[in-house]
Order: C-alpha cells, then sequence, then structure tokens
C-alpha cells in the first residue's frame, strides 16, 4: 500500500479553474510550509516525500505542475524527470536542489526541467516561477473542454453540459467526475479516487465512491460509467 498523499486545497467556493501541483520534496518541514503557501495562493496542492511516489503521483497526468527536488529518497529528481520525460508527460517541472553551480544547473535542464531554484530561495521568486510556467503552459496547452458523445465537461469553469442542457453537479460530483475525464479511457481506481477528490485522512466507507458514480450515472447517462471488475471505473466517450 502506498503512503497517503498530503492534501491542500484552497479555501472558498471560486469557480474560476484550480491549478493542481505536485511537490516532490523530501525535508517535511519545507514542503508543508510551501504546500500552505501556494495553498493560500489559490492552488491545489499535493505533497509526496520520496522520488519513486512522486514519479508514480506525476505520471497520472492530473497535475499541472511538479515542483521536484533533486536530492531525494528511492529516486533523485534527475531521475524522475527524465523518466517522465520519456514516457511523453510534458508537465512544467521546477527543480529544486540545494546544489549550486552551472553544471548541475544544466543537468537539470538536460533531463527535460522547465526551470530551476538553489535552496535557500525567495519564496516570493519561487512563487512568480510557477505563476510564469503555468501562463506558458496555459497559452500552449490543451483546451480544458472535453466532448464525449454529446457531453461537454469544461473543466476551467467546472460546468458539465449535456446536449445543450447544463447539469447541475455538486463539488464532488464533479470532483469524482474530473479524475475520470482527465484519464478517459483507462481505468482509475477507486484509491485514486479517493486520493484526488477526498481528505488524505478520510477514514469512512471507501464505498463511497460508488455511491458518487452512481449519482454521476443517474444525471449523465448510465453508459458513460463502465465498472472494471475489481479494477475501478473507465470513462469511455460513446461511439
Amino acid at each position: 500500500m502506498r503512503p497517503p498523499v498530503s492534501h491542500h486545497r484552497p479555501a472558498g467556493g471560486a469557480t474560476r479553474h484550480t491549478y493542481r501541483l505536485l511537490i516532490v520534496e523530501d525535508e517535511k518541514r519545507l514542503a508543508l510550509s510551501l504546500a500552505k503557501g501556494l495553498t493560500a495562493e489559490g492552488f491545489a496542492v499535493d505533497v509526496v516525500h520520496d522520488g519513486v511516489d512522486g514519479l508514480h503521483r506525476a505520471g497520472e497526468g492530473t497535475y499541472d505542475l511538479v515542483i521536484l527536488d533533486i536530492m531525494l529518497p528511492g529516486m533523485n529528481g534527475y531521475r524522475v524527470c527524465s523518466t517522465l520525460r520519456a514516457a511523453g508527460h510534458d508537465v512544467p517541472i521546477l527543480m529544486l536542489t540545494a546544489k549550486d553551480g552551472e553544471y548541475d544547473e544544466a543537468e537539470g535542464l538536460d533531463t527535460g526541467a522547465d526551470d530551476y531554484l538553489t535552496k535557500p530561495f525567495s519564496y516570493v521568486v519561487l512563487v512568480a516561477r510557477v505563476k510564469a510556467l503555468l501562463r506558458r503552459r496555459g497559452s500552449a496547452g490543451p483546451s480544458p473542454v472535453h466532448t464525449l458523445g454529446n457531453l461537454k465537461v469544461d473543466t476551467a469553469a467546472r460546468r458539465v453540459f449535456r446536449d445543450d442542457d447544463e447539469v447541475t453537479l455538486t463539488a464532488k460530483e464533479f470532483a469524482v467526475l474530473e479524475q475520470l475525464v482527465l484519464r478517459t479511457g483507462e481505468v482509475v481506481s477507486k484509491g485514486d479516487i479517493l486520493d484526488h477528490v477526498w481528505d488524505f485522512a478520510y477514514e469512512g466507507d471507501p464505498n463511497i465512491v460508488e455511491v458518487y458514480v452512481s449519482t454521476l450515472r443517474r444525471k449523465l447517462g448510465a453508459a458513460l460509467i463502465k465498472t472494471v471488475r475489481g479494477a475501478g471505473y473507465r470513462l469511455e466517450a460513446p461511439r
């Protein structure tokens, strides 16, 4: 069983797109400090503390940006970055390291990192770099509107339309749907949905996911979400 991911969600109920960040940093005090600060800036932040788990999480393809330390247990940041790039993931990566010098910076950028900060760094500069990378990503990134047959899901505006009629979803219902939409055609496990939609410390009935999937089927069409027995759920675009 994988260790839990620390989730930090922005306060408020704003409807604008909330960028999702992943921090891969083994210095837990620093990671918590960064997560709290970036959450206050309006980001949704997840934190892991080793390279192997960081690679797994970043490889899910649900993050808008990864803040990646280089000196990590399990797998260093260079290897995490190069493995993600080799697998075709283009998520922006901001590298953090205690190392210094042109050679280390060049090595980080050569492995596919988009930017680089040496510790100790200014938090204000880090936030500026994050926002710059997200702006760059947004100007060239894919459309937030996903079309599946007669269904349109706008992950930026957090609105869903069936034909021309808007379907009203609760925040949790939309969050579950978003996890499936972002990985259309793939099997998404119940555990992954719990990790991303509910707090990592959630100790209630894991079958709560089934309740929300059932509600989504009722509102959006029973054939849209397939159950893969023993594995999870798969959202399929109608043929």
